[in-house]
């Protein structure tokens, strides 16, 4: 649907271990930046925005970027905007009054709020409970693998492959493997 101009896609997965993938600013100008290549509909709005921030020299708040993102949805006529949030739990949850995981999670209220009618968000996360508080309210549908039987499944055979053809790991004793293999697919906890 993207390839033919039925849809736009953009897809955000949040990682811990880079500063651009783990806050609010980071899915903002990711989202923007992948929407503005997929259609030439929004390059005026995102032409006035660079403009408005002198031509790029002046970085635009977070609030700014989020009214941007709006401003394109806006946009009448549109074809259909899917937004895909992945790993939500790993954006930090940190102490502070305003943690980056509850700035995004407001982002994301605010955009399901604003019922826009071109919009869909999928949200990948681990069931941390400030998630479930947030999001259960604002989702039409939900689908938990997290406690299926068969992620625990395909968890346990990846295990088992790696230990079972690794050059090293082959050579250990069965115990050894099988203790590996049980205590990894348990700690695993369903990821």
């Amino acid at each position: 649907m993207r390839k033919s101009g039925l849809a736009s896609l953009a897809f955000h997965y949040f990682d811990f271990r880079e500063d651009g993938k783990k806050d609010r600013r980071g899915l903002l100008s990711s989202i923007l930046s992948q929407l503005c290549d997929q259609s030439d509909c929004y390059h005026g709005i995102l032409s006035t925005f660079y403009s408005t921030h002198r031509d790029g020299a002046q970085s635009p708040s977070d609030d700014e970027l989020a009214e941007c993102l709006k401003n394109l949805l806006k946009l009448s006529g549109q074809a259909p905007v899917y937004l895909i949030v992945d790993a939500l739990d790993e954006c930090p949850d940190t102490s502070d009054l305003s943690s980056p995981r509850e700035n995004v999670l407001q982002l994301l209220e605010d955009l399901i709020d604003s019922k826009f009618t071109n919009l869909r968000i999928c949200v990948t996360s681990r069931p941390e409970a400030d998630i479930k508080v947030s999001l259960e309210p604002l989702t039409s549908s939900s689908v938990s693998i997290h406690d299926e039987s068969g992620q625990r499944e395909d968890i346990e055979n990846y295990i088992k492959f790696i230990v079972n053809s690794h050059k090293k790991m082959r050579r250990w004793k069965l115990e050894h493997k099988q203790l590996v293999i049980e205590v990894l697919t348990k700690r695993a906890d369903g990821m």
